[in-house]
């Protein structure tokens, strides 16, 4: 039975005692630097700072009761653009930095297995107003973009990237989060990659209900060719890969 041979793989899901094994070889504990918050900026790269928190007055105020009630995942998005200041106020709500603690360890606005956040946010932008449609990477520690590239018919590889999801291709904005595993492999080593998995989920519920806040939707995918993905973020596949991803718009 398929069920059988699926299920022998089920192992590390559930192996604490490999965890509290691991903690005792890992790097951290033998006294290797803890790895950086974000990947580095090439020098030829300009960072594009985003609005802070002083302009996102007229989303305050959002009852979390009615935010968690309304949530829903949306895959029918308007033509309208994103504002520069809701798209900001969104990056912060999934993986803002609040405080910079040790070197390689901060404090954000979701919760992550040892204070590793092991995840970048890559966006596909095609209706951000005031930027260029392309692919951006977010700079948690400077809250600011950074342009990776310009893509030719990027809706088109996107929509191949993602199985022909058509209403992924269209939206305003695709957050892409990919993760880099050693950032929690430094502290956890292979029982890293059960807790990454939880990390991916904090962060786009936050999404979803930050979204609320400004009259968009989501939508959470896990469907999507790995090879294509990569390729299209010009991540290598092995060191960063792409784990989960959801498109925002208004709805």
């Amino acid at each position: 039975m398929n069920q059988n041979r699926i299920s022998e793989h089920r192992e590390f899901l559930k192996d604490s005692l490999r965890l509290k094994i691991n903690f005792y070889l890992s790097d951290q504990h033998q006294g290797f630097p803890a790895p950086p918050l974000q990947k580095p900026i090439e020098a030829e790269q300009k960072i594009i700072p985003l609005p802070g928190k002083d302009t996102w007055g007229r989303f305050r105020g959002t009852d979390l009761v009615d935010a968690i009630d309304a949530r829903k995942s949306e895959r029918n998005f308007l033509q309208t653009s994103l504002t520069l200041e809701e798209l900001s106020y969104l990056l912060w709500t999934t993986q803002g930095v609040k405080e910079k603690l040790a070197p390689g360890t901060a404090l954000r606005t979701v919760p992550s297995a040892g204070c590793r956040h092991p995840f970048e946010t890559y966006l596909i932008i095609q209706r951000i107003n005031g930027l260029d449609s392309g692919i951006y990477r977010y700079l948690p520690l400077e809250h600011a973009l950074v342009l990776e590239r310009h893509e030719n018919n990027l809706a088109e590889k996107l929509n191949v990237a993602t199985l022909g999801q058509q209403f992924i291709a269209t939206a305003p904005v695709v957050f892409v989060w990919v993760a880099i595993p050693y950032r929690s492999e430094w502290r956890y080593l292979e029982s890293a990659h059960r807790v990454i998995l939880l990390d991916a989920g904090h962060i786009c519920q936050n999404l979803y209900l930050a979204c609320q806040a400004i009259g968009c939707g989501t939508c959470a995918i896990a469907a999507y060719n790995q090879e294509e993905m990569d390729q299209l973020l010009g991540v290598d596949g092995k060191n960063e890969f792409t784990v989960y991803l959801a498109p925002a718009g208004k709805v």
